[in-house]
Parts: C-alpha cells; structure tokens; sequence
C-alpha cells in the first residue's frame, strides 16, 4: 500500500522530510503542502513537484484526507498542528520537540488511543544501525551492566542565528540547547541506558542575548544505578556530538555532529582473551543504515502496515521529555528532581521550562 501523504511547513528542515520521502516514494506518494508563507509554500511544492499547495492546514486535511502528515513547522506550533491531524484520521510525523510540556504530550497521548492513530517524534538517532545494534547487546546482557554514561552535545550558533523570531524564547521555541539540540543525543542516551531515577542541573545564559539558556549541565542516575552526565551547549567552536557507555565488560564510544553510520562507533575490552574474542562480534554492525529521517520513516511505514504504535510515539518519548522538564526544574529550584514527582498541580507540567518561562 502506498500512504498520502502531506507536509506541514516549507522551511529549512522540511528539505530533508521530502528527501526521506522520496527515498520512500515506493510507499508514499506526497500529495499536498501547507505553509502559511504563500511564497515560500509554492516555491517548495514547485521545487518538489507536490501537486497541491494551501495556506491552511483545516483546508488540506478536509480535502486531502492524507493518511501520513509531516510536521515542520517551528516548535510552539506542533502540538495544535499534531492534535487536528490526528482528530482527521491521519498519523503523524513531528519534528522535535514534539510539543513543549508534559502537558500536551499526555493529551496527544489520550488521542492516539481514542483515534488509533499515532504521533511519532523525529529522534532518528534511534534508528541508525549503529544504536540498533547497542541496543540489541544491551537488551542481551552481552556488555554487562552499563556503569557511567556520558552524553555531550557542544555545537555552536552565533547571535545571528538566533535573529529568527522564534528562536531563543521560551514561549515559541520552549527552551536552549536542551531542548533544540541536544536533545537528540539525549533521547539516544536515554533509550539506550533505560529508565532514569533523579537528575540534578544547572544551566546558564552565558554569552548570547536570548531568554532561553545557551548551556546546561545535569548528572542523572539510572534505575540500574548507572550514573551519567550530560551537557549541551551552542558556545562551543569546535563542534562535536559525543556519546559514552561505559558497561562492566567494554565500552562504547559514539562521535560524530548531526549524524552517524556505523564508522562513528567505537568498541574498546579490557585486556582480557574472553572479552577480546567478544569485542570482534561486538563491534561487527549488521548493514551500515545512517541516522536519518528516512531511517525512521522507514520503521514508521512499518508500523503503519501492520497497524500497531510506532517506536518514538509518545509513550515511548515521554521519558525524554520528562526528565529534560525535571532538568529545568531543577536548575530553577537548586534541588535534586525524582522521576514522576512532576504532577499536574506542577508549574513545569503545563510548560516544561515551568516558572523559568
């Protein structure tokens, strides 16, 4: 079966959701655009040979009826967007954050499982080879038990980047490097070590005129006791996403910018003849598939075919939005945040910068 499908937003990130889907055009055909720059939304759609153009997505979902939407829009607008698709029928493919608080994410949540329709967020970290492959050890116990993670992101933006209206505001892009840049490593970090128990943090508006923070720090512990530390920046000029596992038998070792294949991977064993037999199968990745949008649209078709929820729907994303809330929380308060000790009554449940917004 091949799914219609449409985008939501023409602007610089809907450029690699149209190269994903045309790498699947086998099993999607792109019928339709919306963007509110009339412009700008032809000029795309015209570029990308999309058939039809509208400047307002009520419009294309009541005449398109798509079974797939793309959204791409700037952050403050995906959790409406990602609500009227799912009340029309359609799944959805959101860029990150998926939306901007515990809040949202558990109403999109209650809609999915009213509509049967599902909200993935775009963390295609997940589904490179490379991290399939971790996770597949890990799932195994072959690596031992993971001990100390270490999870950096320290790009760099200068002050004219965040020029764009909305960027750098809490209100419209919900937060810094947290939750614009980092979070992708985040997320990986999180679905590769498990669940999290307490986070404590610190973040700074260093050296760029926003209202938002250019730098965070947190330490977080692991229900299995692992430890780990993360930091995003964007005042850091020499650029690198790096991802550390130590486990009991091997460490793993992940470098790279704003993707990977399986190259970026490094496996590391004591010197020791069991663990050096291992480390050759260990590192031995099956196939060699990049982080990439395609590589997630790919498991989402999938799941669309048999349908069943999708990896990187809400349910499975809620602990990464959780605890980059916890985060905020705790640089605002100074004080250590458990895991699901941020209820409804909670300033932070309702944005997830809370009162820092």
């Amino acid at each position: 079966m091949r799914y219609r499908v449409a985008i939501v937003g023409t602007g610089g990130i809907a450029g690699i959701h149209i190269q994903a889907l045309n790498e699947m055009k086998d099993r999607v055909e792109v019928v339709a655009a919306v963007d509110i720059d009339r412009a700008r939304g032809e000029t795309y759609s015209a570029t990308h040979g999309i058939p039809r153009f509208y400047t307002a997505i009520t419009e294309m979902l009541e005449t398109e009826q798509p079974d797939l939407v793309h959204i791409a829009t700037p952050p403050n607008a995906h959790y409406p967007l990602s609500i009227q698709c799912l009340k029309a029928g359609a799944w959805v493919l959101c860029e990150k954050p998926l939306c901007l608080s515990l809040a949202q994410l558990d109403e999109i949540a209650e809609l999915e499982q009213q509509t049967g329709k599902y909200c993935s967020s775009v963390f295609q970290w997940r589904f490179g080879s490379g991290a399939q492959h971790l996770k597949s050890l890990i799932r195994q116990n072959a690596l031992g038990r993971p001990l100390v993670g270490i999870c950096q992101t320290t790009w760099y933006r200068d002050q004219a980047y965040y020029e764009v209206p909305w960027r750098g505001k809490w209100a419209t892009e919900g937060g810094g490097p947290t939750m614009g840049h980092g979070i992708h490593a985040l997320d990986l970090f999180l679905w590769l070590l498990g669940d999290w128990s307490e986070v404590s943090a610190m973040i700074g508006t260093l050296d760029r005129s926003i209202e938002v923070e250019d730098v965070s720090l947190a330490t977080v512990r692991f229900s299995t006791g692992a430890l780990g530390s993360i930091v995003n920046s964007v005042l850091s000029p020499r650029q690198e996403t790096y991802l550390r596992f130590d486990f009991q038998r091997a460490t793993v070792e992940l470098t790279g910018l704003y993707s990977y294949s399986n190259k970026n991977w490094r496996y590391s064993a004591l010197e020791d003849e069991k663990d050096i037999t291992e480390l050759a199968k260990w590192q031995d990745i099956p196939h060699d598939v990049s982080a990439s949008h395609t590589a997630q649209l790919r498991f989402l078709l999938d799941s669309m075919d048999r349908h069943e929820r999708p990896p990187a729907s809400t349910v499975d994303v809620r602990p990464t939005l959780e605890l980059i809330t916890a985060l905020y929380k705790s640089a605002a308060t100074g004080s250590l945040v458990r895991k699901g000790s941020i209820g409804q009554d909670d300033p932070f449940y309702r944005h997830v910068a809370g009162r820092l917004s």
